[in-house]
């Protein structure tokens, strides 16, 4: 059966990926239901994957029955069983919030259909990265999902986000031909890329050229997985996509990246030669990126900040190298994963129901928007680690672990994930006094639209939001004012001008004075579509879930760290219990 399952969240949505392009631009309706079918199924096979392999153990699927080494190996152990189940869900919730927000702007006028295909080749790539098990096909997993967000990142074509897909474009294919030409050196000093034979190997050859070799592999992850200093491109990168898109990026692409850590930290190079290097940079991941954080205005900024400085907690338990440590990084991933994503699906709430994801421009959603308020408040207070929430438990294993290690480099990042948290709580309880529980800001009417709309940058003009397709909405630069367009663009955009106004207006103080309170009176804001309500609340449900569950969680994360320390169960996987050749 293990067999079987293996290779379907890979090849489910490869294959999704080819029908939902065969039938979008004529059916988008039977797309969408496509690929909400598709990544259903690849939850419900990850969710059995799981369950096989914290009962049964690691076990390895050798594509085509190639003998191992020679083949394309496949290797499910309970680290990236686990790894699958939170990235299909939070795939899931995404997509449905993409589908909810595309209907509400009317994208069955206007579908781009090519939206659907890319994302679940993403979700291909994602899979492919967390079962590969050999360096090459590690790789071409990372180039899937690279090369899909290279498109869903640029999907509108305003100057601010090809400008942002440019830096990010770039950064990308810097790491992608270090870790490229770090498999050729592996290669060229082992003879093989395929982890379980390299977790012998490696061992055999001289300090120095091992030095190398894991350098090379460790800059390139850090640069996928925003660890300082590699991280400066992930904050002017990640704000300008639709919601959607900036939620599966924020959630997944850098824990790829610090997935590829844990696996060759603790397999191939787990003799701690560069632990202390690490937990420097976890050190300065943490406090810069919270520093950033705290700095910062808008909402989309300061949770892209707070990404970079939660990833410093999972280097953290990666470089202490203890289970305990191991442990806590795993439950943080899973924990982050799905706060991160949920958070930014709150922020395209809040720009929807705003006008604005400014802190400064907004004011009076609580009162607007009770639910969007507590969708935000849960979420938000388990990022910063209040109890019990499972940021607290993540946080508390990591810090217990970092106390029992006894040394004082380990000490010194207790103090300072202390103090993140700290500030954590500090950026988003900001959001929350301003954006939420403050009277609304007295903004003049004909003012909102351009403030909302100079929030990407002082390039955007109050440019039209057009209906994207594929469940965001687009900024669409207007460029020369003067210059003609088709009549199909020109209405195009005059409808979307108008959904736009529509929320400007709704915001903006009424013309008939002030209410009885002395505020300002209102005109009623729009409702919020609910289907992209619904798929956010059932995010927050899931991360409220992961406390629920957070024992029995927190012992599949114990046991998984265990097999890493182990190695054994990994390379008995590959070799059937045989001697590695």
């Amino acid at each position: 059966m293990i067999s079987v399952l293996t290779p379907l969240p890979v090849l489910l949505p490869l294959l999704g990926a080819a029908a939902a392009l065969l039938v979008g631009g004529r059916h988008p309706r039977i797309q969408r239901t496509l690929s909400i079918l598709v990544l259903s199924a690849v939850l419900t096979v990850s969710v059995v994957l799981l369950v096989i392999a914290d009962r049964d153990g690691a076990a390895a699927v050798s594509v085509g029955d190639w003998v191992v080494p020679l083949g394309i190996v496949l290797v499910v152990d309970r680290l990236s069983a686990l790894m699958l189940v939170v990235a299909a869900t939070v795939a899931l919730g995404v997509l449905v919030f993409a589908v909810g927000q595309g209907s509400a702007d009317g994208d069955e006028e206007t579908p781009i259909s090519i939206f659907h295909p890319t994302f679940l080749v993403l979700i291909a790539g994602v899979a492919a990265a967390f079962l590969a098990g050999d360096l090459f096909n590690l790789y071409v997993g990372f180039e899937m999902l690279l090369t899909a967000s290279y498109v869903l990142l640029t999907l509108g074509g305003s100057a601010p986000r090809i400008r942002a897909g440019i830096t990010y474009i770039v950064v990308s294919l810097l790491s992608s031909l270090v870790f490229l030409a770090a498999i050729a050196l592996v290669y060229a000093a082992t003879g093989t890329v395929t982890m379980a034979q390299l977790a012998v190997r490696l061992a055999e050859l001289p300090e120095g050229t091992q030095l190398l070799l894991q350098s090379m592999l460790l800059i390139a992850f850090a640069i996928k997985a925003a660890v300082f200093p590699l991280s400066a491109w992930l904050p002017d990168s990640y704000p300008t996509a639709p919601a959607p898109v900036t939620a599966v990026f924020a959630g997944l692409l850098t824990k790829v990246g610090v997935y590829a850590i844990i696996r060759t930290q603790t397999l191939l190079f787990p003799g701690g030669a560069l632990d202390d290097v690490l937990l420097w940079a976890a050190l300065a991941t943490m406090v810069i990126g919270i520093l950033g954080a705290v700095a910062q205005t808008d909402i989309r900024r300061i949770l892209s900040f707070t990404l970079v400085s939660h990833i410093g907690y999972m280097v953290f338990g990666i470089a202490l190298a203890t289970t305990a440590g191991l442990a806590g990084a795993i439950f943080y991933v899973v924990h982050h994963i799905a706060i991160q994503t949920t958070l930014f699906l709150v922020a395209g709430l809040v720009e929807r129901q705003g006008g604005s994801t400014a802190v400064d421009r907004l004011g009076g959603l609580a009162k607007a928007s009770p639910l969007l308020a507590v969708l935000y408040f849960v979420p938000a207070m388990n990022l910063a680690g209040i109890p019990p929430f499972s940021g607290f438990i993540g946080k508390l294993g990591l810090l217990e672990a970092g106390i029992a290690d006894g040394g004082w480099l380990p000490v010194v990042l207790v103090a300072g994930g202390a103090m993140t948290s700290l500030l954590t709580l500090v950026a988003v309880s900001r959001v929350w006094s301003r954006a939420f529980w403050r009277p609304p800001a007295q903004a003049p009417a004909d003012d909102t639209a351009r403030a909302a709309a100079a929030d990407a940058g002082p390039e955007r003009r109050p440019a039209p939001v057009a209906a994207d397709g594929h469940g965001g909405s687009t900024v669409v630069d207007v460029g020369d004012e003067d210059a003609p367009l088709p009549q199909d663009r020109q209405a195009a955009r005059r409808a979307a001008w108008e959904r736009h106004t529509a929320v400007a207006t709704a915001t903006a103080p009424a013309e008939d004075g002030l209410d009885g309170d002395g505020a300002a009176g209102r005109r009623p804001l729009r409702p919020l579509p609910r289907v992209m309500v619904g798929s956010t609340a059932a995010m927050v449900v899931v991360t409220v879930g992961l406390t629920v569950v957070a024992g029995p969680l927190y012992g599949v994360a114990e046991r998984a760290a265990g097999d890493l320390r182990d190695r054994t169960p990994y390379i008995s996987s590959v070799f059937g219990g045989e001697e590695v050749p």
